[in-house]
C-alpha cells in the first residue's frame, strides 16, 4: 500500500490524537498572543484536532469557526468548548476545499495542522482566499531540523509516498512559505519549541506507534521486518534528542511561529 491510496481522514482517526494534541497547548496560546488578537475578530481554525488553537481564540472573544476533517476530533473539541463555557462554531470540512465564502473572516490560524494537507498549494491559497485584506493567517509548523520534522521523514524510507510528496515540514521554512503564499505583505516566523516529557525514550516509542496517525499507518503499510526497522530508527532518533539527565524522555519538538499578513 502506498501513502497515496491512504486518506488524510483515515490516517488522523487512526490513533488517538487526543494525548498528542494535549502537549501541545503552549504553541496555541503562543501563537494568539503573536497574532494579538482583538475582541470580537472572526477566527477559523483549519485542522483544529483538539480545538487548542479554536479555544484559545474564543477565550479572546474572537467570534471562532474551527474545522477538522475527523468527526470523532470535533466532538472531543466540541466537549471540551462546553466545559469551558466558550462558543465555537463547528465544521467538517477539508483545509483543501474550505466551505467557507471568500473574505470571511479576519484571521485564519492552524496549528500542527494544515501543513499535512496533501496538496499544500492548494490548501495555502484555501486559507488566503478565505481572509480579508489586510487579514492575517498565524501558523505554527514543524521545522525539518526538529524532532517532527525529522520524525515524519523517517515514513517515506519504508512506505512509498505519493507521487508529487512534499515534505510537511517544507511548511516550516521561511523558502516554503515564500512559495506557499506568494502574495503576502508581510511573513514574520519565530523559531520556539514545546518540551516532550515521557517516562522514557522506550516509552514514547511505544505509545507513539500507537496514537500518532501518520506513523499508526506507516507502520500497518509495513511487514514485521519493516515495522522493526521503522521503530529501530524512531529510537534512535528520541535518544539522540532526548535532553534529560535521568531515565525519562525530555525532548524538545522545534516548530515556526508564523503570521503572515495580506495586502
Amino acid at each position: 500500500m502506498s501513502m497515496a491510496e491512504t486518506a488524510p481522514r483515515e490516517t488522523w482517526a487512526s490513533g488517538d490524537y487526543r494525548p498528542v494534541g494535549a502537549q501541545f497547548l503552549p504553541a496555541a496560546e503562543l501563537l494568539c498572543e503573536a497574532l494579538r488578537l482583538r475582541a470580537g475578530e472572526r477566527v477559523l481554525d483549519v485542522a483544529t484536532g483538539t480545538g487548542n488553537t479554536a479555544l484559545a481564540a474564543a477565550r479572546r472573544w474572537g467570534r471562532v469557526t474551527a474545522l477538522d476533517l475527523v468527526p470523532d476530533l470535533l466532538a472531543h473539541a466540541r466537549r471540551r468548548a462546553d466545559a469551558e463555557g466558550l462558543t465555537v462554531e463547528f465544521l467538517e470540512g477539508d483545509a483543501q476545499a474550505l466551505p467557507l465564502p471568500d473574505a470571511s473572516f479576519d484571521v485564519v490560524t492552524s496549528t500542527f495542522g494544515v501543513m499535512f494537507a496533501p496538496d499544500q498549494a492548494r490548501a495555502a491559497a484555501e486559507l488566503t482566499r478565505v481572509v480579508r485584506p489586510g487579514g492575517r493567517i498565524g501558523l505554527a509548523c514543524w521545522t525539518p531540523e526538529g524532532y517532527m520534522g525529522r520524525m515524519l521523514a523517517l515514513n517515506p524510507k519504508y512506505v512509498p509516498p505519493a507521487p508529487g510528496h512534499l515534505p510537511e515540514s517544507r511548511w516550516g521554512t521561511r523558502d516554503g512559505l515564500a512559495e506557499l503564499f506568494p502574495a503576502a505583505a508581510d511573513i514574520a516566523t519565530t523559531r520556539r519549541e514545546v518540551l516532550w516529557r515521557f517516562p522514557s525514550p522506550a516509552e514514547h516509542v511505544r505509545v507513539w506507534s500507537e496514537v500518532y496517525g501518520p506513523t499508526v499507518m506507516a507502520l500497518r503499510a509495513l511487514d514485521e521486518p519493516g515495522r522493526a526497522a521503522l521503530l529501530a530508527d524512531l529510537t534512535t532518533l528520541v535518544e539522540e534528542l532526548d535532553t534529560s539527565d535521568d531515565d525519562t524522555l525530555l525532548m524538545p519538538l522545534e516548530y515556526l511561529e508564523i503570521v503572515i499578513t495580506l495586502p
